[in-house]
């Protein structure tokens, strides 16, 4: 699959599983291959809001809170639908990185669709660390 073809049908099996609409969208410039799952960005309305009676600004004194306003992140329903349909244990606030790589892309694809991956990506670095591994045997 091309990368076009690839955001088309994660695009299209999340939307036919949840009825919503999800963003896919691919990188630009050297991460053209990377792609990123997320909500619209109208649904993008959470945001890190000061707690109530919080006297300092630390980053412990903030709440993530759906404020209704545009320009924030992903909102916590959000995360846990995302999760739920790609088969993972968590999202991230600012949605789902998946690398440029061929096997990746199918994993996330079947993912999307409800099914178990067939295949599923692997990085690099692991790769290289299994045959490092195993050379020092």
């Amino acid at each position: 699959m091309d990368r076009k073809a690839t955001i088309k049908a994660i695009k299209t099996g999340l939307q036919k599983r949840s009825g919503r609409k999800w963003s896919v969208t691919g990188g630009r410039g050297t991460a053209w291959g990377w792609l990123t799952i997320d909500a619209p960005p109208a649904r993008r309305t959470c945001h890190a809001v000061l707690k109530a009676g919080a006297v300092t600004d630390y980053p412990e004194d903030y709440e993530e809170k759906d404020t209704g306003e545009p320009g924030g992140c992903m909102t916590i329903a959000d995360r846990e639908e995302l999760a739920g349909l790609l088969g993972l244990e968590t999202v991230h606030h600012q949605g789902v990185s998946i690398p440029a790589s061929s096997k990746y892309w199918e994993e996330h694809v079947d993912r999307a669709q409800g099914h178990k991956p067939e295949k599923c990506g692997v990085s690099y670095w692991e790769v290289n660390r299994k045959d490092i591994r195993h050379e020092q045997r």
